[in-house]
Formats: C-alpha cells, structure tokens, sequence
C-alpha cells in the first residue's frame, strides 16, 4: 500500500520567479511522515519474518514427534536395521488433511528401507549434523512443493559411518504459510486504521503547535508601516524568543536609520535655506549690475556662498554616515600618530595662507584600536575647528601623546577661546561659540563627538590652560599586545632546574 501525500503551494503570486520553498507546515509533516512511511514496509517484513518463525515453532515441534515415533520403530541387531511399521503408525503420518507428509528410512549410503519412492529426504553427507539420536530440521524442495524436513541418524557404539540408518519425515508447508499469514493479518490490518488516525492527528497536533505562528505573522501584518516598535514577548513560544528578539533588533537599527534619515533631512531643509536664499539673492544682484567691479564683487560672493553650501552639504552628509549604518565597520588595531600627522600634513597650506603656525608633536606609544576613516574625519574637523577661529598670527597645534593606559589627541589653538558654560554646549548640532566672527555651521564638532562615540569614548573642548584660545582633546584606550601563556608553575620550576642541552 502506498501513501500520497499532497499539501498546498503558496499561490504563484507570493513567490518570486523560480522560487519553490513550501511551507514550515508542509515540511515539518514531510519530515514526521516519510520516516514512517519508509518504516512501515520494513515493519512488515519484520512481522512477515517473526511470523514465519512463530508459526513454524509448533509444526515443527510435531515433526520431531514423528520422527522420534518413527524411530522407535526401527531396531538395530547386529548392526542391521530390523523396522516394525504397524498400519496404526502409517495411518498417523498419512492423517494430517492439509499437507503432505512423506516419510523414509534409509541407511547412510543411500538405500531406501521403507517410505515413499519418489521424493529424496537424504541430508547433505558432507554436513556435519552427525549426532545419533539428535533431531535436525531443513528447508528442500521437490518436484516443485516446498518441504519441511526432519530427519535423525541411528547407530549403535563403535559402528561405521556407512552402516547409519537415517529416519526422515517431511510435510509441505502450507499450514505453516496459512498461520503466518493470519499473524501478519492480524498485525497489519489494524494499522490501516491507525496510521491514517495517526496522520489526523500528527496534522492536527501542527496545526496547533504552528498557531503561534500564525498569531505572529498576524501581529506583524496590522501594524502600522511607521510602527517599529519592538514587539512583545511575553506571549511568544520559548523556541520563537531568539527569532522574534532578532527581529526587534533589526526593528531597533531601522528605527535609528531612519531617525538619522528624518534628522538629515530636517537639518539639510533647516540649513539650506539660507545659503541658497542667499545666493539667489546676489545672483539677482549680479543679474542687475551693469558695473564691471560691482559684478565681479557679486561673483566672488556667490563663489563664497557656494564654498559655504557645499561645506555644509559635505558636513551634513558626513554626520549622517557617521551616525548610520555606514559608520559600523569593523574597527582595528592602527597607530593613531602617523594618522594625525597625515591630517595635518593637508592642512598646512590653508594653515600658511592665512598666517597661522600649525604644529605637530608625538611622544610615546600610540597604539589603539579604531575606524581609520572615522578617526580621520574626527582629526579633519577639530584641526578645522581651530584653523577657523584663530586669528592671523595664531598657533595651532595637534599633539599624540601616550601615557600610562591612554593615548591623548589633543588639537591647541590661541584663538577666541572658550568659556566653560560654553564648552557644554558647542558640541550640539548647529551651535556656534560666535556666529558673527567665524563661517562655521556649527557641525564640525557635533560630528567629532558623534565619531568619539562610535569608540565607546567623548571628546572634550575647554578653555586652554596655558592662557588664551582652547583645547580639544580626545583619550583613546591604549592597545597593548596580549601576554604570550606562561607555563604553568611546576614546568617552569622544572625547566629551571633542568641543565641545558649539550652539557
């Protein structure tokens, strides 16, 4: 009997071309069923197996029996076979109505002494059954009828081989086949009542142990699109709590880009309006002028206007990287001074062009572990910060310096300093220390603080304690290389005690 088992594709319009994944249901029974329905046919060739040997148990009891009153019947004198065969012990062998039932006495060379012609009972003289008095059992065929024989060798003490008589009984097996097959009938025929009652239920215990997900997939479906909320476990299967607090986490990274996305978006439409208010206007202006030197003027500050712009786009779109997805990169093991003095090297000519003296000073090991792109970016702007609001004439100075535990970044300028009420704030988005003295947008060092973040550390920005202007300053955790094993105690006792080779 066969089994076919059909379960229902997802429609055509809720895969993808060429998709043919099924359904967690659909292979959760796949996987329970077809284990069965591959041991169900071992299961009854097992019982088929067991079957036979059952029933052959009592007919072969029996055959013993005759053999045994068979060869009482047979007296050995002088060594030769004298039978004594009533017409009572005949009518026995012949009595059974479902099978056939041959018997022969014959000596060991071959010689038949009385039986049926016809048939060969003879065991294998090579075997090595060859105990008198015991009975043995085999498997022959004959004429087409298979036969289950008994046979035993009689003999008296020190006589020859060649001089045994063998008493043989054998009966067809259709008895035997008739009780087996009622045993295999008896065992298989329930399970055709079962293994469907038990595929009922297989299905419908899925059914139900599958339902929380359903209520899953519900939850999902009717939230609204700008719900990213996380979603509640309480009510959620033990075996589901890893699948569900791994979807609230990709809910928690969306939620932050999209907040830096809606942040971007509102600080771009905030501060591009401006500029490019502004720059309409002296485009207009410059539309108007008939004044070779008032139109070149107005150029100049539309070129302004859009070095201003651009650095605000470029600014705006660096915070946004540096608070998105794109800034979470696998951070490594860098020396944080020749990264700064290469951050310097790129400023010295703005540095030269407006009159100010910028410097560069290392000192001890500077290892740390950190996003070089990012740490770049962190360098750029506080060198920018301070090349911004020192006047001509000014210093500026980026010093590495590792100490103890910590490597110090520190960036030190004369400029228009800082107070302490102020320093609490400069590192928020947009604000600037004097909007009057200084081009700055106010988001160099909100994305200083926005990368120092992205290292687990915050900068600082205080007045300068040596007298005017401030100091920046970033600590970075010191990267030491790990401690290579020590031997344990015992072996480094011994390797010290122990002489050196080729002494």
């Amino acid at each position: 009997m066969a089994w076919d088992i059909v379960l229902s594709a997802p429609p055509a319009n809720d895969r993808a071309a060429g998709d043919s994944e099924r359904s967690l249901f659909g292979e959760i029974l796949d996987w329970m069923l077809a284990p069965l329905l591959f041991v169900w046919p071992l299961s009854i060739a097992f019982t088929h197996y067991f079957a036979n040997n059952v029933a052959n148990f009592p007919y072969d009891q029996s055959l013993r029996e005759h053999v045994v009153a068979l060869a009482r019947q047979v007296k050995l004198v002088g060594g030769k076979p004298v039978l004594s065969l009533p017409a009572s012990a005949r009518a026995m062998l012949r009595a059974d109505e479902t099978d056939t039932v041959y018997f022969q006495v014959m000596t060991f060379g071959g010689r038949l002494l009385a039986g049926d012609r016809g048939v060969d009972l003879m065991p294998d003289p090579e075997a090595g059954e060859t105990v008198s008095g015991e009975v043995y059992l085999r498997d022959i065929e004959s004429h087409g009828q298979d036969l289950r024989v008994a046979y035993t060798y009689l003999s008296e003490p020190q006589q020859p081989r060649e001089r045994w008589v063998v008493v043989a009984v054998a009966e067809t097996t259709e008895k035997r086949t008739q009780l087996a097959n009622k045993i295999v009938a008896s065992v298989i025929l329930p399970q055709f009542v079962i293994i469907p009652l038990a595929v009922m239920l297989v299905w419908f215990g899925l059914s139900r142990g599958l339902r929380p997900l359903t209520r899953l997939r519900q939850t999902i479906e009717t939230r609204e699109p700008a719900d990213l909320s996380p979603i509640a476990t309480r009510r959620v299967p033990e075996e589901l709590e890893p699948l569900v607090e791994a979807f609230n986490a990709m809910l928690e990274r969306m939620k932050k880009s999209v907040e830096v996305q809606q942040r971007f978006i509102a600080d771009a439409a905030h501060q591009m309006r401006t500029p490019l208010t502004g720059l309409k206007t002296q485009a207009q202006l410059a539309i108007r002028e008939t004044d070779p030197e008032a139109l070149r003027h107005a150029l100049r500050q539309i070129a302004s206007g859009v070095d201003r712009a651009g650095r605000l786009v470029n600014q705006l779109l660096t915070l946004a990287r540096t608070e998105g997805s794109e800034a979470q990169q696998a951070h490594q093991v860098l020396d944080l001074a020749p990264l700064a003095r290469e951050s310097v090297e790129d400023w010295v000519m703005l540095a030269m062009s407006r009159g100010i003296d910028l410097g560069y000073e290392h000192e001890g090991e500077t290892l740390i572990v950190g996003n070089a792109f990012l740490l770049r970016e962190l360098a750029k702007n506080l060198l920018d910060n301070a090349l911004r609001y020192t006047p001509q004439g000014g210093h500026v100075t980026c010093r590495v310096i590792g100490k103890n535990d910590r490597v110090h970044f520190e960036v030190e300028d004369d400029g228009i300093g800082i107070s302490e009420e102020q320093a609490e704030l400069v590192f928020e988005r947009f604000y600037r220390v004097d909007d009057s003295a200084g081009e700055g947008s106010g988001l160099g060092l909100a994305i200083v603080q926005e990368i120092a973040m992205q290292h687990g550390i915050r900068a600082s920005l205080r007045p300068n304690p040596k007298g005017r202007g401030a100091l920046a300053s970033v600590l970075f955790p010191a990267w030491r290389p790990p401690e290579p094993p020590q031997p344990p105690e015992d072996y480094a006792e011994l390797y010290r005690q122990s002489p050196p080779i080729g002494t």
